[in-house]
């Protein structure tokens, strides 16, 4: 090698060492990394930017709104709800919870269906008293399994068809959209397995931080009223987790002028119940979110105050000069003065009794506030009040949008698999009777290469069908994702053109090059597996994609190397040893109370079973 393939090879070394020390700034490593590549010329600008228009940067972009359309508009909260049911046995609920997860993480970003699943997981684990820690691990653990089973199911995936995409010996081709899913599935099938019968030994049984800390936090007595579209009409106050929960607690039911309290377990729910509850923030948050359920307050026409105002939550604690202070919230006509509902009170640390709009109100109390859009900015240094701030998390969910979400998705997935299924279609006339080799035929191409526009048409359309607003779509991208990926290519093409990547080739190839194909997929599989524990999959998979393309051309036995880019897609999002390895592995590391060594206690064996069977499958699917 020359200077320049020395000067990325350390570059590399130090890149490494950063992002095991300072994971959250991956994003700013390699666009240092990339930055510094092109000020000493080994870079031109033109490859340093390519990724910033790569297909499959762009894809990942545009489902950070697809996922979001679906997550605000409520679609799957329903269906992920009644999947978990009454916890009968630890078995049956892993069954119920995981082979869905897996199943959606096939078609959503397994990131979104985690941030989706888990406060469901939580507040389930909640209701019944169980620990978080028994299904939370296996719940991110399916998700990464779920995810290989498609083109979209991860990032990692599609950052592999984007190198694919440019790389001149594989024919500029990228991954089809169920391509991946020959090894996926079975992965996929035997992850569920082990998660069900094997990791329920290994895991822990700790409580959710939330849960240790959850007594001190303030309480709010709020009053909810039930809408005749409110699915829970029907159910018992017990099957519906209504009843008595960690932050929130039933205190009664009024229906048809007469009060239901203590309210019974078995007591059936009924349009029109208004329903009085003690609750800290999140869980009056939570309860905005289910359809048909919506606060009372002190109005009659509550549904026209949703309309109207929207779901922004604002807390507001009552200055000594208020006027409000010593007047009921019935008589203080605070909807007129102030453009805003009262849907909660605290009063500190006094579980108010009484109806809502009878309390007096007193300086010191806080509010819990149903607003417009700018009330926090109309009233911040409002002398009324001594603090006047938003509650996160409140955004509204557009229930009636759900349908539309989902349809939307279902198109998208459509014409995403379109040229698979035409290809499967060709190769059956093939095997009909075909003389000669049928070739890829015009249409295919042209939906391959459409991919991307399909994926930013999906997210134009959540946005033009208000599934997501727009401000909120612009908040869901994730941009630290996004910087990495576009910049990973420029490393890649830098380790490419300086022989860095040739020289590593080297190295596995005089290790494993005598030892046939399966020990050259193995070798292929673990450098990649160990990256991506300690960086990112991302990274890892941008870092091993033009080392396996080298390794290719160094083994004459190796006719293909398609087996190696599948090889390195998968790798780099089967880590489940570390939580590290993945985003979702993150992400249930705090609420479920996990420690590294749990991780590496359940997650080891996954990862030396999924390296097995995945080395075996993609020796046989693309033989090289």
């Amino acid at each position: 090698m020359n200077w320049d393939g020395w000067f990325v090879l350390i570059l590399i070394a130090v890149m490494l060492y950063g992002l095991t020390r300072f994971s959250h700034l991956a994003d700013v490593i390699f666009l240092g990394g990339l930055t510094l590549l092109g000020l000493v010329g080994i870079l031109t600008p033109t490859e340093a930017l390519r990724g910033f228009s790569n297909a499959g940067m762009l894809t990942v972009a545009a489902l950070f709104v697809v996922a979001a359309g679906l997550r605000d508009s409520g679609a799957l909260d329903g269906i992920a709800r009644k999947l978990l049911g009454l916890p009968r046995s630890e078995r049956r609920t892993m069954v119920r919870l995981l082979g869905p997860v897996g199943a959606m993480s096939a078609l959503l970003n397994n990131t979104t269906i985690v941030a989706m699943a888990m406060p469901v997981v939580l507040d389930w684990c909640r209701k019944h008293q169980l620990s978080p820690s028994r299904y939370l691990l296996p719940l991110s653990y399916m998700s990464v399994a779920g995810g290989i089973v498609t083109l979209i199911g991860t990032s990692t995936n599609l950052v592999v068809h984007g190198f694919m995409l440019g790389s001149e010996q594989l024919g500029y081709r990228g991954m089809g959209f169920l391509e991946i899913g020959a090894v996926g599935l079975p992965l996929a099938a035997i992850t569920l397995l082990y998660l069900i019968y094997i990791a329920p030994k290994l895991l822990p049984i700790r409580k959710e931080f939330i849960e240790q800390i959850g007594a001190s936090q303030r309480e709010y007595m709020v009053e909810m009223l039930v809408e005749p579209i409110c699915p829970l009409i029907g159910e018992s106050v017990q099957d519906a987790g209504l009843r008595q929960l960690p932050g929130l607690f039933l205190v009664e039911i009024e229906r048809d002028g007469e009060s239901i309290a203590p309210v019974a377990p078995d007591e059936k729910l009924k349009s029109g119940d208004r329903l009085l509850f003690v609750g800290v923030v999140g869980t009056i948050v939570d309860l905005q979110k289910i359809k048909g359920l919506v606060p009372a307050g002190e109005e009659l026409d509550t549904k026209s105050i949703t309309q109207r105002l929207g779901q922004h939550l604002c807390e507001a604690v009552i200055s000594q000069s208020s006027p409000l202070v010593g007047r009921s919230i019935r008589g203080a006509n605070f909807r007129t003065v102030y453009d805003a509902a009262i849907i909660a009170v605290h009063r500190n640390g006094v579980r108010l009794g009484g109806k809502l709009g009878d309390i007096v109100l007193r300086p010191g109390d806080t509010l819990l506030l149903q607003t417009a859009s700018g009330f926090l900015r109309a009233h911040r240094n409002n002398t009324d009040f001594y603090l006047v701030s938003e509650v996160g998390g409140a955004e509204p969910v557009r229930h009636e949008r759900a349908g539309i979400a989902l349809v939307i998705l279902a198109l998208m997935v459509v014409m995403m698999a379109i040229p698979d299924l035409l290809d499967w279609f060709m190769s059956v006339r093939a095997r009909a009777g075909a003389t000669a080799p049928v070739a890829r035929t015009g249409l295919s191409d042209f939906f391959d290469r459409g991919r991307v526009f399909f994926a930013l048409a999906a997210a134009g359309f959540m946005v033009i069908f208000r599934c997501v607003s727009s401000a909120t779509a612009r908040r869901n991208i994730q941009w630290d994702v996004l910087f990495v990926i576009a910049a990973s290519f420029g490393i890649s093409t830098a380790m490419e053109k300086t022989g860095v990547a040739q020289f590593i080739a080297g190295g596995i190839t005089s290790v494993v090059g005598t030892l046939g194909p399966i020990a050259v997929i193995a070798a292929v599989y673990l450098c990649t597996t160990v990256l991506t524990e300690f960086l990112t999959n991302n990274a890892a998979a941008a870092l091993m994609f033009p080392i396996a393309m080298a390794t290719a051309t160094k083994l004459p036995f190796i006719q293909d190397p398609r087996a190696l880019a599948i090889v390195v897609a998968v790798a780099a999002s089967a880590a489940y040893t570390t939580p590290m390895g993945y985003q979702t592995n993150l992400m249930v590391f705090g609420p479920g109370g996990y420690k590294f060594t749990d991780f590496v206690k359940v997650g080891l064996p996954l990862n030396i079973l999924s390296m097995l069977v995945s080395t075996i499958i993609i020796y046989w699917v693309w033989p090289m």
